[in-house]
C-alpha cells in the first residue's frame, strides 16, 4: 500500500468514514410566506403552494397538516414548500396570518 491509500469502503462494514449529516436549517428568505395557485404540469387542476414559512423538518409538516385539515383537502410537504389540492389561497391567508406570519398572495 502505498502512504496516501486509506480505505473508505468494505465490504464487511460498508462505508469505514461516517458521513456528516447537515444540520436542517429552516430556508433563508425574507420572512413573507407566499400563497401561489398554480395548474402546470398537474392535468389543468389548480393547487395552492405555500411557500416562505420559516420552519422545517416535523414542524413543517405539522403545519401543512393543519392547513390541509382547515381545508378539508389533500396535499403533501417536500421541499420546503406545502402543497395544497384546490385554490384554498383565501382560505389560508388569514389561518397563517392568525399564527404570526406575514402573508401574500402571489400568482394566478
Amino acid at each position: 500500500m502505498s502512504k496516501n491509500s486509506r480505505l473508505v469502503y468494505s465490504t464487511e462494514t460498508g462505508r469505514i468514514k461516517p458521513q456528516q449529516a447537515e444540520p436542517e436549517a429552516p430556508p433563508a428568505g425574507d420572512g413573507i410566506v407566499r400563497l401561489h395557485r398554480e395548474t402546470k404540469g398537474r392535468g389543468g387542476k389548480a393547487v395552492t403552494l405555500v411557500t416562505g414559512i420559516p420552519e422545517a423538518g416535523d414542524k413543517l409538516k405539522a403545519i401543512g397538516k393543519q392547513l390541509k385539515q382547515l381545508c378539508g383537502t389533500g396535499g403533501s410537504v417536500k421541499d420546503g414548500v406545502i402543497t395544497i389540492q384546490g385554490d384554498q389561497r383565501e382560505k389560508l391567508k388569514p389561518a397563517l396570518e392568525a399564527k404570526g406570519y406575514t402573508v401574500k398572495i402571489a400568482g394566478g
